[in-house]
C-alpha cells in the first residue's frame, strides 16, 4: 500500500452548521470517501452551536474555529500551523470567496468551486457590498490562483470559463447521492403535493413556489406545498405565504432527518427548485431517486444537467412557466409517472463511490490509494 497523504479541505462551514447545504454535502462525502482508503483528513470550518470545536466523524478529523467571515483568516492560520504546514493537498472551496490558500501554499492547492455568484452577491448583499464581492470572486481570485480548479457540472465549468480561467484548468467531479430507500411501493399523498427542498435563504427563491400555489389553488382542489429544510429567511416566507393567501395550503417542517425528508419525498408529485442558481441540484437528484420529477429555471445553472428537460423533468424560463409546468404536472398523471420513473433510473448512476474516485483521480491521490 503506498503512503497515505494528509488532505486538508478549507470550507466555509460544514453539513451540521444551521446553514449547511448540497456543496457541504459533497465535500464530507468526498472526505470521509478518502477517509476510508486510509488517508489523514482534516476539515477546517466555521464553528456553531451545533457540533464541538472539534470532532472525529467517519473518519474524518473537523477542526471548527471562527465565524461568517473570520472562518478565512482562521483557514490560513492553520495551513501556517504544524499540521497544515504536513498538508500533501489542500482543498480551499470557494463559496463565493475562495479561503486565498495559494498565498501560504504555493503548490498542491485545488480550488474546489460549485458555481459562481454573480446572482447571489446581489440577493444577500445589495449595493456595494455585493458589488465587492462579486469583485473578489470574478476579478480577484482567479488572477491570484493559478492552479487547478474542480467544479460539479459543465454550466458551472462554463461559468469559471468565463471569469478567464484556461479551460484545461477545470475538470468536473459530479455530485453523488446517498443511496435512498426503495420507494417505488410507497404511495403518493391522496392530494396533489409539491415539495421544496432547500436551505431558506433569499437566492433558494422559495417564495416562487408560494406565488405559484396562489396561482393554481383554484384549479387544484386540496393543493399541499411541503417545505423542507431551514435558514435565515424562514420568517420572511411564513410572513408571505399569508400574504398570498396560501398559509394554510403550505407545511414549513423546518429540518428533518434523512428518513422523514424521504418520506415527504415519497408522499410528493412534483418537486419545484426556483434557486436562482445551482452548481448541480442534490435536491433534485434525492427527488428524482424517489420518483417525483422537478421542475426548474433553465437559467440556474447546473440543473440543466441535474434534470434532463422533457426527460426527468422540466426546465423553465420565468415564474409563469414555473407556475404552468406545476399546473400541467400536477394534472397529468401519465407525465408524472413518465418522468418520475426516468428521472429515478437516471439517479441510480450517481453514486459517491464514483465521485470519490474521480476526485482522487483528478487530484492526484489515486496513485496513492491502496
Amino acid at each position: 500500500m503506498s503512503r497515505a497523504s494528509r488532505i486538508a479541505f478549507l470550507v466555509w462551514r460544514d453539513t451540521r452548521h444551521p446553514e449547511g447545504g448540497g456543496s457541504e454535502l459533497f465535500v464530507e462525502r468526498v472526505a470521509e470517501w478518502l477517509a476510508a482508503q486510509g488517508h489523514d483528513v482534516t476539515i477546517v470550518c466555521a464553528a456553531h452551536p451545533n457540533a464541538p470545536r472539534d470532532e472525529v466523524r467517519s473518519g474524518v478529523r473537523f477542526r471548527r474555529r471562527g465565524g461568517r467571515l473570520t472562518v478565512y483568516p482562521h483557514g490560513l492560520g492553520y495551513l501556517l500551523g504544524r499540521r497544515g504546514r504536513r498538508a500533501d493537498l489542500v482543498v480551499d472551496v470557494q463559496n463565493g470567496l475562495p479561503f486565498f490558500a495559494s498565498l501560504v501554499r504555493p503548490r498542491r492547492v485545488i480550488t474546489l468551486v460549485h458555481h459562481v455568484h454573480r446572482e447571489q452577491w446581489q440577493i444577500i448583499y445589495p449595493g456595494w457590498r455585493g458589488r465587492l464581492g462579486w469583485w473578489l470572486e470574478s476579478r480577484v481570485a482567479p488572477r491570484l490562483f493559478r492552479g487547478r480548479y474542480l467544479t460539479v457540472s459543465e454550466a458551472s465549468r462554463a461559468d469559471l470559463v468565463g471569469l478567464g480561467i484556461a479551460a484545461g484548468r477545470v475538470d468536473i467531479v459530479h455530485n453523488g447521492l446517498d443511496m435512498p430507500h426503495p420507494s417505488h411501493t410507497v404511495a403518493r399523498s391522496p392530494v396533489p403535493t409539491i415539495c421544496v427542498l432547500g436551505r431558506l435563504v433569499p437566492h433558494k427563491q422559495v417564495e416562487h413556489a408560494l406565488e405559484v400555489a396562489a396561482r393554481i389553488r383554484a384549479t387544484t382542489p386540496g393543493l399541499r406545498v411541503e417545505v423542507v429544510g431551514e435558514g435565515w429567511w424562514h420568517e420572511e416566507l411564513e410572513q408571505l405565504a399569508a400574504e398570498l393567501g396560501v398559509a394554510d395550503l403550505v407545511r414549513f417542517h423546518g429540518w428533518v432527518d434523512d428518513a422523514e425528508r424521504g418520506r415527504i419525498l415519497d408522499r410528493s408529485w412534483v418537486l419545484l427548485a426556483p434557486s436562482a442558481k445551482e452548481g448541480w441540484g442534490i435536491a433534485i437528484m434525492e427527488a428524482a431517486a424517489r420518483g417525483v420529477p422537478a421542475v426548474a429555471y433553465r437559467s440556474a445553472g447546473g440543473v440543466t444537467e441535474s434534470i434532463v428537460d422533457g426527460g426527468t423533468g422540466t426546465l423553465v424560463d420565468d415564474l409563469d412557466g414555473l407556475a404552468k409546468a406545476a399546473d400541467e404536472l400536477l394534472g397529468d398523471a401519465a407525465l408524472r409517472d413518465r418522468l418520475g420513473e426516468a428521472a429515478r433510473t437516471r439517479a441510480a448512476r450517481f453514486d459517491w463511490d464514483s465521485t470519490g474516485r474521480r476526485f482522487a483521480q483528478l487530484a492526484g491521490l489515486d496513485q496513492r490509494l491502496p
